[in-house]
């Protein structure tokens, strides 16, 4: 009882890495916030949003994530899975951003207290950066975001 419970825990695990090996491709496209441009990969889908910045290592400075969803609501992140510090910006439906906060990456994929970042106000997109980005970048509560390309660009293109 004791091997078949080993190689079910072995069988679990391998599962779990190859999971999170997984590619999810995401489309990249230019967004203007105030007067910073910066390329972010957008999160548009469930598949791509339950992804995120988990397993990455590092982020540009000048790129990001912009979680798209198809209706207004209270928002909450988490950072599971997710080694890098970030700041977050909720925006609401107008693409006004509403809230601004930082969060701290997980110390090891195995780390389950993970705390939850709420937007505090319905909102309808969130923009993951590098921690400290809003501050450096003079951006503030009420700066819009929008496209600063024609159209998206796919991952493979790049």
């Amino acid at each position: 009882m004791k091997i078949a419970s080993c190689l079910l825990g072995s069988w679990l695990l391998i599962q779990v890495a190859a999971t999170a090996a997984e590619e999810v491709d995401f489309s990249k496209r230019r967004l203007r916030l105030g007067t910073v441009t910066l390329t972010v990969e957008v999160a548009d889908t469930d598949a791509r949003r339950a992804r995120g910045l988990m397993f990455r290592q590092s982020l540009s400075e000048d790129q990001g994530m912009l979680f798209l969803f198809n209706e207004e609501r209270e928002l909450s992140f988490w950072m599971k899975n997710t080694f890098i510090p970030l700041s977050i910006g909720y925006f609401n439906r107008k693409k006004e951003l509403i809230k601004i906060v930082e969060m701290s990456p997980v110390k090891s994929e195995m780390d389950q207290a993970v705390p939850s970042y709420p937007s505090g106000a319905p909102a309808q997109s969130a923009l993951e950066v590098n921690a400290g980005w809003f501050k450096r970048h003079n951006i503030a509560v009420g700066t819009r975001w929008q496209w600063a390309d024609s159209s998206p660009k796919s991952k493979k293109a790049d």
